[in-house]
């Protein structure tokens, strides 16, 4: 009995539609993503891949929730340990390095979760660890929101390369602060990272300004979020999530930023 002949390709499956897509919006951008071209980078008729998504807004969804899925939760769960700051702090850290590797679909992930089921993991673990913790269900939410926009913020666009590294577009005798703006491009990934670390450092502050205000003890410096008892280290001057992080190794931690 003659064996089956292997298929030339491999077999079109929403796994590897996904994929492409991904690669394809990463290489060249949203713009470049259309049925036409999806179909032909896979060498498939257009038509076949309706049998999988039904529109191409389909498609980008699960392309933006295959980033979301890449977003570590693991500081959110009961049995984890780390107080609410902690929390905060390294899952934002993952948030960004996830969207810093794929920055063209930032713009759909910035819309928010949707039906997307990444991305509503996402959002339960959020909620569920500020609530452990002790916050009110509306600030928890606050709070949910107020890290979208920090972090996908922060992964829409680089500061650094906002300037061009033409010494002569930054005359002094009209921007006399700005003698150095030109090396700025050149140092990207250390400004920007520096930049994000001192605004979550800032962020993390404020809210804990809030939580000790509100908490029923005013000694209180942090919250765990296992049982929903109060515990954990001061966050002040440079200090972060728990434990203290010096402005002299800012610089590490924003590093761990980039995985």
């Amino acid at each position: 009995m003659c064996a089956m002949a292997r298929p030339r390709k491999p077999l079109l499956s929403r796994d590897r539609i996904v994929e492409t897509a991904g690669a394809l919006v990463d290489a060249e951008g949203l713009a470049a993503l259309s049925t036409r071209r999806l179909a032909a980078e896979l060498g498939v008729s257009g038509p076949s891949l309706y049998n999988h998504f039904r529109t191409k807004d389909e498609i980008l969804d699960a392309v933006a929730d295959a980033v979301s899925a890449k977003i570590d939760l693991s500081m959110f769960a009961e049995t984890d340990g780390r107080d609410w700051r902690t929390a905060l702090h390294d899952w934002a850290v993952s948030y960004r390095a996830a969207l810093a590797d794929h920055p063209h679909i930032v713009p759909v992930l910035a819309q928010g979760p949707g039906r997307r089921p990444a991305g509503l993991r996402v959002a339960d673990a959020v909620f569920g660890a500020m609530v452990r913790a002790g916050w009110p269900p509306a600030q928890a939410t606050s709070i949910g929101a107020l890290m979208r926009y920090f972090v996908t913020g922060s992964a829409l666009g680089s500061f650094a390369r906002g300037f061009v590294d033409d010494e002569t577009a930054y005359d002094p005798a009209d921007y006399p602060h700005l003698g150095q703006a030109h090396l700025l491009a050149e140092h990207r990934q250390k400004v920007d990272e520096r930049a994000f670390e001192t605004g979550l450092r800032a962020l993390l502050d404020g809210l804990l300004i809030q939580y000790e205000s509100s908490a029923p003890d005013s000694s209180v410096s942090g919250g765990s979020m296992s049982g929903g008892s109060v515990s954990g280290g001061s966050v002040s001057g440079g200090s972060v999530s728990g434990g203290s992080t010096s402005d002299s190794s800012a610089s590490d931690s924003s590093a761990s930023a980039e995985r």
